[in-house]
């Protein structure tokens, strides 16, 4: 089931400019990169294909399932930027605490939680505080938190912000191997550096509205071919950014 958003206009309050105004769009299979500077909408548009803020007008659906109906919930996860650690609870406690907002039972949510760990190869983890975990492990939590209830979608609001090259990549190749056990991912981001070339879509948000949406090979062929392929994305993304 692809997840469309038909017509969607929000702002922030009755008096405040729209955010995003008559905005359709439909996220694409595999893994796409949500790509735009800040204050762009990109939060935006993932609080409401995760049905956390309804529109003004316009629709979000995951097939036929609206964002206002409690099973569309139950099939699309957020990640938000800040990930909460929760005092005094351990990794897997967390996890299976977030099935059971879910809707999940305890005992399948905790069973659920040591499964959603170990794909964020975090169960070596399980028992430690929360509040011990560094940055990038806290980020890793926030996934499995979004896996345990086995969503069908996975929506990441800028996952490696404050992380360093290293970690970054790690944390892409992760998103990678969750997206072969058929998670459909989006994830948003500022840094075009995050683009991975795997990544299947490539959308890009300027001023609320789309600029380009397409494959990462036709996003990349914004770049002229005699651009270092270190540059590519950084040169692709200025072009289509300027023409908007």
């Amino acid at each position: 089931m692809l997840l469309e958003l038909d017509s969607v206009s929000y702002a922030y309050g009755r008096r405040k400019p729209n955010i995003l105004t008559d905005l359709s769009h439909t996220i694409g299979e595999g893994f796409t990169v949500l790509l735009g500077p800040n204050g762009a909408g990109k939060s935006t548009l993932l609080k409401l294909a995760a049905g956390v803020n309804q529109p003004l007008s316009g629709s979000v659906r995951l097939g036929l399932l609206s964002a206002r109906q409690e099973e569309y919930r139950s099939k699309v996860a957020w990640m938000p930027q800040a990930i909460t650690s929760m005092t005094g609870l351990t990794s897997r406690e967390q996890v299976a605490y977030t099935g059971w907002l879910k809707g999940m039972n305890r005992r399948a949510a905790w069973d659920a939680a040591a499964d959603a760990l170990d794909r964020v190869q975090m169960l070596n983890r399980a028992d430690v505080k929360v509040k011990q975990l560094s940055g990038g492990q806290l980020r890793r939590i926030g996934v499995a938190s979004a896996l345990v209830h086995s969503a069908e979608v996975l929506l990441l609001d800028e996952p490696t912000a404050g992380m360093d090259p290293t970690q970054r990549r790690r944390f892409r190749d992760l998103i990678l191997r969750i997206v072969s056990d058929e998670v459909q991912i989006l994830m948003s981001t500022h840094d075009v550096a995050d683009l991975a070339e795997e990544a299947d879509q490539v959308t890009v948000l300027t001023n609320g509205s789309i600029a380009f949406t397409g494959s990462t090979g036709e996003f990349l062929s914004h770049a002229p071919t005699q651009v270092p392929s270190a540059r590519r994305a950084e040169v692709a993304y200025t072009a289509v950014t300027d023409n908007s």
